[in-house]
């Protein structure tokens, strides 16, 4: 099975460049706008959203099945994870560097998330929901472990409505690039 080599990938990730699959064709981006949400205080968890996790609807889990979520991801009219996406991924899961946050109820997993850890940087790639809420719910649960773990950020990519609602927003590449290599500059010293 083909997959782009782990060092290429994380690679990339460290110099703010990810890469996304367009018809059999492996393209690489680095935003001139990229999207962030912040992990401190600025992370809002918008008010129905804060009545739903009440109710405790989903049983959340981290990396109990980083293929299926992945695969959930994919699960749209126009996707750019194909199997060399996939399979990439997957590999980068074993490795310990891609999670997921998934969200589980008695009929099984209905959303989620996952992305790449690297240093003290996470990289979301993507999320989904078969039920109302669920991938709104993984992307809580995710900040409090980042929070939990000593992130600093949580690069989105692109920024969309939906991430707005939680405190995303755009920064300049350079801007981004400087919160980037904070980020990592533990993994890149050994610290």
């Amino acid at each position: 099975m083909e997959r782009i080599a782990p060092d290429m990938l994380l690679g990339a990730y460290a110099e703010g460049v990810f890469p996304m699959a367009d018809e059999g064709e492996l393209l690489w981006f680095s935003p001139l706008m990229r999207g962030v949400i912040p992990i401190d205080e600025g992370f809002h968890i918008p008010r129905g959203l804060k009545k739903a996790l009440k109710k405790e609807p989903f049983e959340v889990r981290r990396n109990a099945d980083f293929r299926a979520t992945v695969q959930g991801c994919s699960e749209r009219q126009e996707t750019w994870i194909d199997s060399l996406i996939l399979e990439s991924y997957c590999e980068l899961h074993e490795l310990g560097f891609a999670h997921s946050i998934e969200c589980y109820d008695e009929a099984g997993l209905q959303g989620g998330l996952y992305g790449v850890a690297l240093g003290r940087a996470f990289f979301g790639e993507s999320m989904f929901s078969r039920k109302t809420d669920a991938s709104k719910i993984a992307l809580v649960y995710l900040v409090e472990w980042l929070r939990d773990n000593d992130f600093t950020l949580l690069d989105t990519q692109w920024m969309t409505d939906h991430l707005r609602q939680f405190g995303g927003m755009e920064v300049p590449r350079d801007e981004y690039l400087e919160l980037l290599a904070e980020a990592l500059a533990d993994e890149l010293t050994g610290g």
